[in-house]
């Protein structure tokens, strides 16, 4: 069994942006309860087509990607130093979220860009990146294809994944990559669904571990860790 662990934010299981994303997404990665029904005018049949990807990492923002651990690391270790870690830092603001395609998928992001929020992933990214096992060369290699930059294949080497440092954006994923017409069609009907929370300010109060139980599988929602509790 090959698991993996990601420490993600996430927004509190109470707030109504994660219950509208998990309804978008068709699929509550903390509960496990999957939805139905349509969503702002999109049939559910096809909003699970053009989610797939992003169901099955569960709704999110990356701050360290998945990893599967690393040699004499344990999943019960990670936890404390998440706890440990969490209990050290203090809640902040990034504002509010807006809509956005990147290349070709929609998420949410902030509406400015946030240099506490820049460092905050980076100090994460260094601070648990002991706890990684090596990538694969295959994984490596499939990274590669995507088309990387030669500072991102830097960073691929040194930390397992191109996204991180001066290379991260934060991001909040509601799909998949999209052809034309299905792009403008959940376009209008993501602004319609997350339209009411778009005007409330976002705090980044929070790491939230996730885990692949096995290749390929859906993420769930293990552990939230507040931050200065």
């Amino acid at each position: 069994m090959t698991q993996r662990f990601a420490i993600y934010y996430a927004p509190d299981t109470t707030s109504g942006l994660w219950d509208r994303a998990s309804a978008w997404l068709g699929r509550d990665s903390a509960s496990g309860e999957f939805f139905e029904g349509a969503v702002a005018g999109i049939e559910r049949t096809r909003l699970l087509n053009l989610t797939q990807s992003a169901s099955r990492y569960g709704f999110h923002a990356t701050i360290k990607p998945p990893m599967a651990l690393a040699d004499g690391e344990t999943a019960e270790g990670l936890r404390t130093a998440l706890a440990d870690f969490a209990a050290r830092q203090s809640a902040f603001s990034i504002g509010r979220l807006r809509l956005a395609s990147l290349h070709g998928f929609l998420a949410l992001v902030p509406e400015t860009e946030n240099e506490t929020l820049q460092d905050f992933a980076a100090d994460v990214v260094e601070t648990f990146d002991p706890f990684r096992a090596p990538l694969s060369d295959r994984d490596k290699a499939a990274r590669r294809a995507a088309g990387l930059s030669p500072r991102q294949k830097e960073l691929l080497e040194a930390y397992g994944y191109p996204y991180v440092f001066d290379q991260f954006r934060f991001h909040m994923t509601l799909t998949d990559r999209l052809a034309e017409d299905d792009h403008h069609d959940l376009s209008a009907a993501a602004n319609t669904w997350f339209g009411p929370l778009l005007g409330d300010a976002v705090t980044i109060d929070r790491l939230v571990l996730y885990h692949e139980p096995d290749s390929g599988r859906p993420f769930r929602r293990l552990d939230d860790f507040r931050l200065g509790a």
